[in-house]
């Protein structure tokens, strides 16, 4: 009987450590994660600052700069500060989510596999994120976005769906959809 003991306490070593080595690989992960969302964005405030420049610099009639090769809906006039093209574009018969940017296409992909309403907490960690009260707020935040965009619906205050159901929204999120459902 000992030596049975003595495998199942070998395994749980063997476990324990490879739960260990993923632990600091994702410690590791989150920090060049961290690192990379920071270049994202000077990179993209750098842009932004880049086009307003542009745009008081430029001769009447000129168009915005926009991100993505999408162009603005109208001539700007002189005068006219532009800081940004609108990320999250208003929703739109025959829109895809694939015009959202990353999170907010991960986001609306999750809302849609649920079975029911979700809440920005059970969201955070089916995107990847750290179930932190700062990255669960920022995540309600662009819940609160899509809402107005037209993308999502808050039936009930911090209860999210999607509002188009079925409208070319796929699934891609089954690389952190481990099975469970919301």
């Amino acid at each position: 009987m000992g030596s049975l003991i003595g495998e199942l306490e070998a395994r749980e070593a063997a476990a324990r450590a490879r739960v260990e080595a993923l632990e600091a690989e994702i410690v590791e992960l989150t920090a060049r994660l961290e690192g990379e969302r920071e270049a994202w964005s000077r990179l993209r405030i750098t842009r932004e600052t880049v086009a307003e420049v542009i745009m008081e610099l430029g001769e009447p009639g000129t168009t915005a700069p926009v991100a993505g090769g999408l162009e603005p809906e109208g001539v700007v006039e002189p005068g006219v500060r532009v800081v940004g093209a609108i990320m999250v574009p208003h929703w739109s018969e025959g829109l895809s989510v694939d015009v959202l940017p990353d999170v907010y296409r991960d986001i609306v992909e999750v809302v849609a596999d649920a079975a029911k309403p979700v809440q920005a907490k059970q969201i955070v960690p089916r995107i990847g994120l750290p179930a932190v009260t700062a990255k669960i707020e920022g995540t309600r935040g662009k819940l609160k976005r899509l809402v107005e965009r037209g993308w999502l619906v808050e039936g009930r205050p911090g209860q999210f769906t999607v509002a188009h159901p079925g409208r070319d929204v796929k699934s891609v999120n089954s690389r952190n959809d481990k099975g469970s459902s919301l």
